[in-house]
């Protein structure tokens, strides 16, 4: 391998709860988000900036305005050789109203590379790879491909004038003239056939080697804490399988937040995080983790994940084991289904009260960004962490109580594979307010204007299970422990209560409070 693949990737999750101080606003948007790129590899020590075209407007002149602003840094950390800036561009397929977003996203690459040619004096691609979102087939990374080559690399070559002069000779050449492509994996089938994927991708044009992206976060909102962890593990054991059989390097990228809901990668966690996901290469470091922490925390877990990654190598799953783990997570993805279904509708209606951090083009009419679950609707991975998190009832717990109803070989390969579960589970445990479930519970008059039928009647009495799950069969203390989780608590339970008398202005500031003390939104 010539180049180097970068070990940590700042990325713009809106996870953060509080404003960087830099922020012009409470929102990072437009100039501040190039700032930003600027300071995660500055301050922070990120080896490479995620810029996000999906589901957002971002500045399309930011390789122009780093490298003029920042100059000597970029002089002395060459952009493309020792830092990089990968592109996340929408998926057409998709998402429909950011198909013209995606063909944009695609034709400013060489103008991008147009500007650091001059600033570098050569002949240099500093943007060179994409990140495809939704990937579902290996035709789907084909299709990116062919789109660079054909839309953008290929009209270059065309007479423009009957003496034959084409447009390259007016503009320039393009660079590069083909295009890396990162799959980005998020939904359960196409983790589970990775291997067919890569290998067909492989088999068409034999790359020197490929960056992987597993998505770590939005399966958790899907499918559950447990499955989502699970299917990261089987990703990983895939990728190494499929390394050694085709003969290239894969390097697996894992999108994980701070809290064990999505990821657990926290600059308090980071040597559980990397035992965890042994083999990964590359982590996201994502809002929270540089803004909601003490900076000097903050930069030396990434500098301990800059140095350690890869750690060890991935537990591998042989065919009789991906059985086997398939059919546990069958019997989690169903029974963790039927309490999402039922609170779904509650999450929507109350994710008015989590504040915005980045300016997303979300929920707004054709602009809309929706996961959907059985003909539901659901919010982004971070306003529904964060509504359960301010509920006091940690999502990680939901649907927990399926563990009872596994076989034993199931249940085995399920704690085989998610190492720190009791771990991740404890921390969540922490955040579980007692006194709030038993409000809930009792669906009072003042909770039955508030709260909807299906999620005080079905939802709530099975998350009393899930509770009743995690004491009895792994033994973890629900509720706080400390002092501090003691004043957390009383945090989100301030939070209900406001929310029950019709304050909901104060239910804002009580959520925030909370967001704060845990040092993550969601």
């Amino acid at each position: 391998m010539e180049r180097l693949i970068p070990r940590t990737m700042a990325s713009q999750h809106p996870d953060n709860a509080v404003s960087p101080p830099w922020c012009s606003g409470e929102v990072i948007a437009g100039e501040d988000e190039v700032r930003e790129a600027y300071l995660a590899y500055s301050e922070y020590g990120c080896q490479e900036v995620m810029w996000d075209a999906e589901g957002k407007d971002i500045d399309p002149y930011v390789v122009r305005k780093l490298l003029i602003t920042y100059p000597e840094y970029f002089r002395e950390k060459v952009l493309g050789r020792d830092v990089f800036l990968t592109f996340r561009v929408p998926n057409p397929l998709i998402e429909i109203a950011e198909r013209k977003v995606f063909l944009e996203s695609l034709q400013a690459i060489p103008r991008h590379n147009d500007v650091a040619r001059i600033f570098y004096n050569g002949d240099r691609a500093v943007v060179f790879e994409v990140i495809l979102p939704f990937t579902s087939s290996h035709t789907d990374m084909v299709r990116v491909r062919e789109v660079y080559r054909r839309c953008v690399v290929e009209p270059f070559s065309a007479s423009i004038d009957f003496r034959g002069f084409t447009l390259r000779d007016l503009l320039g050449d393009v660079t590069p003239e083909d295009l890396e492509i990162i799959p980005l994996f998020e939904d359960a089938g196409t983790i589970i056939k990775i291997d067919d994927i890569i290998t067909k991708y492989v088999e068409l044009f034999a790359p020197p080697y490929l960056r992987i992206f597993i998505a770590r976060s939005d399966p958790a909102l899907t499918y559950g804490f447990i499955t989502a962890t699970v299917l990261a593990k089987i990703a990983l054991s895939k990728c190494r399988t499929l390394s050694e059989r085709l003969g290239i390097p894969i390097y697996p990228i894992i999108g994980a937040g701070c809290l064990p809901f999505r990821g657990h990668n926290s600059p308090n966690n980071v040597e559980k995080f990397v035992e965890e996901y042994a083999g990964v290469w590359t982590v996201t470091i994502q809002s929270a983790f540089r803004y909601d922490h003490p900076s000097e925390l903050a930069m030396k877990a990434i500098e301990r994940l800059n140095t350690h990654l890869p750690y060890g190598s991935p537990i591998l799953i042989d065919r009789g084991g991906e059985e086997i783990i398939l059919s546990a997570i069958s019997t989690l993805m169903k029974i963790y289904g039927d309490s999402l279904e039922n609170a779904a509708e509650e999450v929507n209606s109350k994710s008015r009260f989590i504040p915005h951090r980045r300016a997303r083009k979300l929920h707004i009419g054709l602009f809309s960004y929706y996961r959907s679950f059985r003909k539901t609707t659901l919010p982004r991975a971070i306003p529904f962490t964060a509504f359960f998190y301010s509920l006091g009832l940690p999502p990680e717990l939901i649907g927990l109580r399926a563990l009872r109803e596994l076989g034993e070989e199931e249940y085995d390969s399920v704690r085989e594979l998610h190492v720190n579960l009791v771990h991740d589970l404890s921390f969540a445990a922490r955040h579980f307010s007692w006194e709030n479930l038993s409000t809930l519970a009792e669906r009072g008059q003042q909770v039955q204007k508030v709260f909807g039928p299906n999620f005080l009647e079905r939802f709530i009495p099975s998350y009393m299970e899930d509770i009743a799950t995690a004491e009895e069969m792994l033994g973890i203390k629900c509720g706080p422990w400390t002092l501090s989780d003691r004043k957390y608590v009383n945090t989100v339970e301030n939070f209900l209560i406001s929310l029950l008398e019709g304050r909901e202005e104060e239910a804002g500031e009580e959520l925030l409070r909370s967001a704060v003390m845990r040092r993550s939104l969601g």
